[in-house]
């Protein structure tokens, strides 16, 4: 029966949408580091508008359903496919990462801020150089943690036809005709994203032990 399943054209159709996952999930996660510090930075602030705006940012998307968020992007956006999956993705991963830069940044101690401003660096400087190198050691560990979960939440995009892992596992379910060579093939989905995101966790381990 998995002879059937595993075939090499579908192993390799397979791979291509592990690919597509792996870009995407690597392009939000980096997107969503960068927005992600913006919003955490304006949200810690002094600056009343940006304040306003990142806290009720944060709070949006952190309580509506990221497959909600695909869905709007797909048919609201013009672009393409892939693009408005990064796009989605970016936008509600954000809101959580931004949580995530705000602990680490608060995990460093007050007395780094009073040394670097004694030296006569500004705020800004103060957080490029000194406070964030620190803040994202310590936070490492959590934002890999974020990019296994953005990872998982790849698999949504498939519901508007991008052909990730999942979506290429629709396609090729298309092709059966078995309750057993479905249950073969999801099983082969599952272990292909248990088997990437447990290298990760491993990686995750690792991190937590050097610190």
């Amino acid at each position: 029966m998995i002879s059937t399943v595993l075939t090499p054209s579908n192993i390799k159709f397979l791979l291509s949408g592990l690919g597509t996952t792996l870009y995407i999930a690597l392009v939000s996660i980096a997107f969503s580091i960068v927005f992600g510090i913006l919003l955490a930075l304006a949200k810690d602030g002094h600056h009343r508008v940006l304040r306003r705006f990142s806290i009720m940012y944060i709070d949006f998307f952190r309580n509506i359903p990221n497959l909600l968020v695909i869905l709007a992007m797909r048919f609201i956006v013009p672009m393409k496919a892939v693009d408005t999956g990064i796009l989605s993705i970016t936008l509600f991963t954000s809101a959580v990462i931004a949580e995530i830069i705000r602990g680490g940044l608060n995990s460093v101690k007050k007395g780094q801020y009073e040394a670097a401003y004694s030296q006569g660096f500004s705020r800004t400087k103060t957080l490029l150089y000194i406070v964030l190198p620190q803040a994202i050691r310590n936070m490492l560990p959590t934002l890999l943690s974020q990019f296994i979960t953005v990872i998982k939440d790849t698999s949504f995009l498939w519901a508007v036809g991008i052909e990730e892992l999942t979506g290429k596992g629709m396609i090729i379910m298309g092709s059966f005709a078995t309750g057993s060579q479905i249950f073969m093939l999801f099983a082969v989905l599952m272990l292909t994203y248990f088997t990437v995101n447990f290298l990760l966790s491993l990686l995750i381990r690792t991190q937590k032990s050097k610190y």
